[in-house]
């Protein structure tokens, strides 16, 4: 399962209001190569989820997630802080096993970082 917290699930609702994807639509989760841990988050709305995702509604907010992607994402928790110091979705994934100082990509045991990834040159991008 994904856990979305109230401000996440109230920023995803305004996102996909913003997007006008429709009453189908929400926040695409999914898990790529890269980063200076090897995996890194990505997010899209979307306006309809893939015929294998799985579907979470939060809030009113819908999250959709496809099948390779859960596999690194179940049981996490995405939240949505705001700060003096930027605002943004937070992850909390129990899968992770490290991640990079900015926290935009993380690893997971067994699976090897990428040869281009260097955790010692963190940009957050």
């Amino acid at each position: 399962m994904i856990h979305v917290t109230e401000a996440a699930g109230k920023e995803i609702s305004r996102l996909t209001s913003e997007k006008q994807v429709g009453e189908e639509g929400g926040l695409r989760l999914f898990v790529q190569g890269g980063g200076c841990a090897g995996m890194s988050y990505g997010m899209d709305v979307i306006e309809k989820a893939g015929e294998k995702d799985r579907v979470f509604e939060v809030e009113g907010a819908r999250v959709f997630v496809d099948p390779k992607s859960w596999l690194f994402l179940n049981g996490t928790t995405v939240d949505f802080k705001e700060s003096l110091m930027g605002r943004g979705f937070v992850f909390e994934n129990p899968n992770a096993n490290g991640a990079c100082g900015c926290g935009t990509s993380f690893s997971i045991e067994n699976t090897p970082a990428p040869a281009s990834a260097n955790p010692d040159s963190c940009s957050g991008e």
